[in-house]
């Protein structure tokens, strides 16, 4: 975790973890125009490889949300590139990934949060979003209310506690070791980092999902297939 405040902007302390996460998303918007700019029917081993990842993500997210990828892919894609991207900053030297601070974590945690219930309004309306939230009985509110909140703490905790365990199991390996194996560690926090940015995105897309799909479960009881606002936002998206 590092919170080393370099400067201040006003009330506003700058830390060396907002400093590498702008320093994330300018790279992955900069690598982001090159590696598009010039998109070809033929494609490239660099183009093949991002369609490849692209694709990947949006089997994921269709496996969960059939017909529905168009509208969660833009969100959920993003987040599981800059996590991934984040979780593997710390294998720089002098680097430290900024999904081993908390403040970091919790803000993508409430990133999450507040696209579940934008997603589940989108697909509901507000009214109708809200209800559900008394059923099956108003009594369950507080509990409903809990919920919600236990697991965004959860996410941001379970992302924070591994990222770090993983950062500071590594060192010791290397102090007790040595240099004797780096290639080893270094591969175990590659494919540790990837699995934990898998883990994070695919529950921020579960919870997307059950906000989605509450609706779909009563129209279908009731007429077949919903169609909602949502998929008309969908369909003019594709």
């Amino acid at each position: 975790m590092d919170g080393t405040v370099l400067w201040h902007v006003g009330p506003l302390a700058i830390t060396r973890t907002v400093v590498t996460t702008w320093g994330v998303m300018a790279l992955l918007a900069v690598f982001s125009w090159l590696a598009t700019r010039r998109l070809a029917i033929d494609p490239g081993p660099l183009q093949t490889v991002l369609e490849g990842i692209v694709s990947a993500i949006e089997d994921s997210v269709e496996s969960l949300l059939p017909g529905r990828a168009a509208a969660v892919l833009p969100f959920v894609g993003t987040l599981w590139i800059y996590v991934a991207v984040a979780n593997l900053v710390g294998i720089v030297p002098g680097f430290a990934s900024p999904t081993g601070d908390l403040s970091a974590t919790a803000s993508l945690a409430a990133l999450v949060f507040f696209s579940v219930h934008w997603f589940g309004i989108r697909s509901e309306g507000l009214r109708a979003y809200l209800t559900h939230y008394l059923k099956p009985n108003p009594l369950l509110l507080p509990f409903h209310v809990v919920s919600e909140i236990s697991r965004t703490v959860a996410l941001a905790v379970r992302l924070f506690g591994n990222v770090t365990s993983l950062e500071t199991a590594a060192l010791l390996v290397l102090l007790v070791a040595g240099f004797l194996a780096p290639v080893p560690v270094l591969m175990l926090h590659v494919v540790e980092a990837l699995v934990q940015a898998y883990i994070f995105g695919m529950l921020a897309l579960v919870y997307i999902s059950g906000s989605i799909q509450s609706r779909d479960e009563v129209a279908q009881k009731r007429s077949g297939p919903a169609d909602t606002n949502f998929e008309k936002g969908a369909d003019a998206h594709e």
